[in-house]
């Protein structure tokens, strides 16, 4: 892949009808998490932090997975079995690859994406 242009690139996807048994999940949480690093090619710092929070419809497990070039985010929604996940990096990634795994590890049927090009109006140091 070619170097970025912009500071980062951010995707945001949601996921519905994802499988309840897989969403409320740790351990397949955390191996999600494991595999989106090797495969869209980042390098984590630390373990991915899984946590079960929330209360009434928002009940679910949250993700977090630092990696060297920023961080990948979701959270779980186990009331209508749903998935929102973040991934921004400054390293470039193929958001296709980031889809493929969550419905590889969640079953999910339907998609909604963004992809955002992050570049704060700084000027350049001369």
């Amino acid at each position: 892949m070619q170097p970025l242009r912009t500071w980062g690139k951010h995707l945001i996807l949601d996921a519905a009808n994802c499988s309840p048994k897989m969403i409320g999940c740790p351990v397949i949480i955390t191996s999600f998490a494991k595999t989106l690093v090797k495969r869209i090619e980042m390098v984590p710092f630390g373990e991915p932090q899984v946590v079960m929070f929330g209360s009434g419809n928002k009940k679910g497990y949250t993700l977090v997975q630092l990696i060297e070039t920023s961080n990948i985010c979701a959270h779980f929604v186990e009331e209508n079995n749903s998935m929102y996940l973040d991934v921004f990096s400054c390293k470039d990634f193929d958001p296709e690859v980031v889809k493929e795994a969550v419905h590889e590890f969640f079953d999910a049927q339907q998609f909604k994406t963004k992809l955002i090009l992050r570049q704060a109006p700084v000027e350049q140091l001369r």
